[in-house]
């Protein structure tokens, strides 16, 4: 018998063209914000780190970087089955997250000019960046007879409004645990190239870069507006954002765990190293870090991650639509409840450890 590979099935928009994954609450979202509020902020008292930043933004280090080489110059029908599947459902989440980026950079941009010069043009620059990077994944989605519509989900996505300081708790953090992602991925494929299955990874260095200098965006703007940083609603909305984010990776790289097995890295330790580090970068600028090596943190998202694996049980099932409704509700109250638990575990007080060792 003649066994045919068979590429996995994803349902098309037309032929080539991906349906965007469906909207959950762990897939990247798109976001809009009070544009106005922006404009009008004062960003006098750290206005010369921006102005730093500014010109390293000018720089454009990447400019020829995102340029496709031999090394692409091949068949990809070696990636079959679940990996292929895995890869693609990567590409795709990082191509829609790097795009989610650009929309909300670009119109920050347009809107912000001739009223805050400075913001305007630095968000016009990271925009460029984000641009960069989606057009770079969706081409490698090409590669595997996929591609994203991406005027399409311009449309047809929800746009999630943030006032402007949420914008700066969520995108910091983007940006900084992208940096981690990207520079902890290619540093362990240095260290074993046999794992180093597509050359996208060859890419990751100076692509971390731009997500470094982004996140860095993001903390001088939050400096230069104290009351973001400094009282205590702000301690509480630090912690809830970098429990979301922290939850969300968690939580969706656990469920695709074969995908991290094929670049030879363990799910659950890498998740565990790069939340470490995005934690500890966040503290120098956040008034709060979350316990993260509290072995209740961990042991509590695991509860969620079987109660995860329970509503995808129930979602294949042939279970009529109210009869899946009853049967997910344990699991929706379980994971509040768990997250409620994980919100209220103590932090860590950044303002109490300056003259401290960490």
């Amino acid at each position: 018998m003649v066994n045919t590979l068979q590429k996995p099935e994803f349902e098309e928009l037309r032929p080539g063209i991906k349906v965007p994954a469906k909207e959950t609450i762990l897939t990247p979202r798109f976001y809009t914000t009070d544009f106005d509020a922006m404009a009008k902020m004062d960003i006098s008292v750290n206005e010369e780190e921006l102005q730093a930043i500014l010109e390293e933004f000018r720089t454009d280090y990447n400019r020829h970087h995102f340029i496709r080489n031999e090394l692409f110059d091949q068949s990809w029908e070696h990636i079959d089955g679940d990996t292929r599947r895995l890869f693609v459902e990567f590409l795709e989440r990082s191509c829609t997250a790097e795009f989610s980026g650009f929309l909300l950079y670009k119109e920050l941009g347009r809107r912000l000019k001739g009223k805050s010069p400075v913001l305007a043009e630095c968000f016009n620059l990271m925009s460029r960046d984000e641009a960069r990077h989606a057009g770079f994944l969706n081409k490698a989605l090409s590669d595997f007879n996929m591609s994203l519509d991406l005027g399409f989900l311009t449309k047809s996505r929800k746009y999630t409004f943030f006032a402007p300081k949420f914008i700066f708790y969520a995108t910091y953090l983007s940006e900084k645990i992208g940096y981690w992602r990207y520079i902890t991925i290619y540093r362990h494929l240095e260290q074993h190239p046999e794992n180093r299955v597509y050359p996208i990874f060859h890419f990751f260095e100076n692509w971390c870069q731009d997500e470094n200098r982004h996140g860095d965006f993001f903390d001088a703007i939050m400096k230069a507006s104290p009351d973001i940083l400094n009282d205590w609603k702000a301690r509480l909305w630090c912690r809830f954002f970098l429990l979301s984010v922290f939850a969300t990776m968690y939580l969706n790289d656990i469920q695709r765990s074969d995908f991290y097995a094929s670049l030879g890295l363990d799910a659950r330790s890498y998740d565990k190293y790069v939340i470490e580090k995005t934690n500890e970068t966040a503290g120098r600028v956040f008034p709060v870090m979350l316990d993260v090596e509290n072995p209740e943190f961990y042991g509590t998202l695991e509860i969620c991650i079987k109660n995860n694996e329970r509503l995808r049980e129930i979602d294949a099932s042939n279970s009529a639509e109210p009869i899946k409704f009853l049967q997910k509700l344990p699991a929706f109250v379980s994971n509040g409840v768990q997250f409620l638990k994980l919100y209220f575990m103590k932090p860590i007080r950044v303002d109490q450890l300056i003259g401290t060792v960490r």
